[in-house]
């Protein structure tokens, strides 16, 4: 398994870091039957373990759907709904207001 050109243990340090991205594999009893190279962009390291992960779920599920009655009950299937808020017109940022002078 590759990420970013670098290998799987040298990208991510952390144990449970490499077990979170190993997860889907071994839901499913497929620990190593793929080859994975992944390239993640933007984040911290736990995002971006996170987005292999889901990745991974993902294709497990294309390859053989069977695999999404086993994925989903554990929480591999599920996506970060949250996102940066948009800036506001007339405001100098998503939640920032200008500052309010009485006189």
């Amino acid at each position: 398994m590759n990420i970013n050109d670098l290998s799987f243990e040298e990208y991510l340090p952390t144990i449970d870091l490499q077990n979170s991205v190993i997860a889907p594999f071994q839901v499913v009893n497929m620990v190593n039957k793929f080859d994975v190279k992944a390239v993640v962009k933007g984040g911290g390291k736990h995002a971006q373990a996170g987005a292999i992960r889901h990745a991974i779920s993902r294709a497990l599920t294309k390859a053989d759907p069977d695999n999404r009655g086993l994925m989903k009950p554990e929480g591999l299937l599920t996506r970060d709904p949250r996102m940066k808020e948009r800036k506001k017109p007339g405001q100098p940022g998503a939640r920032a207001r200008f500052q309010f002078s009485k006189r």
